[in-house]
């Protein structure tokens, strides 16, 4: 009896150690695949190259295209004295006017201090919104021919749930200091000069968004708001350039071939920790994601 129950805590030890062994190498593997991506084993910073700075997802401050992110990204490539001109690689369809215009002032302000490095922006997938929005800071636009283009645009969005609180007998206790305090609260009746208020914001953030485009396009744009090009609609890349959205048609290898001439591409995008990444990857923030969309009024670019 002895012996049984002395072989059975042996064989606990082992299954113990084994599946200690085994979730420290699945730890390790992840590891390296999480941080591969950030070894560069291509072409050298101190030689002539194209720096890269990769705009990718919803602009947000919460997100990993971030003004923070992407400005960084945007310093050290400026900064290189060995890259000859920075490229905007850009997939996004939007986000915050807020973190969009932080980085396009951004960009503004690090092309009056480097006057002879030129930024390219190139839009792969998608360019709309508060992702063209940045674009438009460049010195030249470039897109593929199926690439969607522009959403001129500003929403915001949230649901109103007042009906169904009376149906459902449910009493709605909100006490406020200042009469429109609560205005864009869901569970509140939205009044006639509340709308018309929220309606004057949006109409002046979408100014701003023209103003942006228009300086940065000059008179390279081809349409006029009358044609409808700040109506929120979005064109493949053949009709961008056609609009004048876009200075011509081609991928990120392209440009930095043909057009900078300097054909070596080294990314200088900031990449998130790979626990950060690891978390993210789990799917830990999708409580957070959820509630972000049930309940939103923040104003987008679109």
């Amino acid at each position: 009896m002895k012996e049984s129950f002395s072989e059975q805590k042996k064989s606990r030890r082992w299954g113990i150690v084994f599946k200690l062994l085994t979730f420290i190498y699945l730890f390790v593997a992840l590891f390296m695949f999480l941080n591969i991506g950030g070894l560069n084993n291509g072409p050298s910073a101190d030689k002539e190259h194209t720096a890269l700075v990769k705009v990718t997802g919803v602009i947000a401050a919460d997100q990993d295209a971030n003004a923070n992110v992407i400005v960084t990204g945007l310093r050290a490539a400026f900064e290189n004295e060995h890259s000859k001109a920075v490229m905007l690689h850009i997939n996004s369809p939007g986000g915050s006017p807020v973190q969009a215009g932080y980085v396009y002032d951004e960009i503004k302000r690090l092309r009056g201090i480097y006057p002879n490095k030129k930024l390219y922006a190139v839009i792969s997938e998608l360019g709309a919104s508060g992702g063209y929005y940045i674009a438009a800071a460049a010195d030249e636009i470039y897109a593929d021919k199926a690439s969607l283009v522009g959403s001129i645009g500003v929403t915001a969005s949230s649901f109103g749930f007042t009906d169904t609180m009376e149906k459902l007998g449910v009493e709605r206790r909100h006490f406020t200091a200042g009469e429109h305090k609560a205005f864009l609260d869901p569970f509140s009746p939205l009044k006639e000069e509340e709308k018309v208020f929220w309606q004057e914001v949006l109409n002046k953030t979408h100014q701003q968004f023209i103003k942006v485009v228009e300086d940065g396009r000059g008179d390279r744009l081809k349409a006029t708001e009358a044609d409808g090009l700040y109506s929120g609609l979005i064109w493949n890349g053949e009709q961008a350039l056609e609009l004048g959205l876009i200075d011509g048609l081609g991928s990120p290898g392209q440009v930095a071939r043909d057009v900078i001439n300097a054909e070596d591409i080294i990314n200088y995008t900031v990449q998130p920790s790979p626990i950060d990444a690891f978390t993210k990857k789990l799917g830990l923030a999708l409580g957070q994601g959820i509630s972000s969309q049930v309940v939103n009024s923040n104003i987008v670019i679109q």
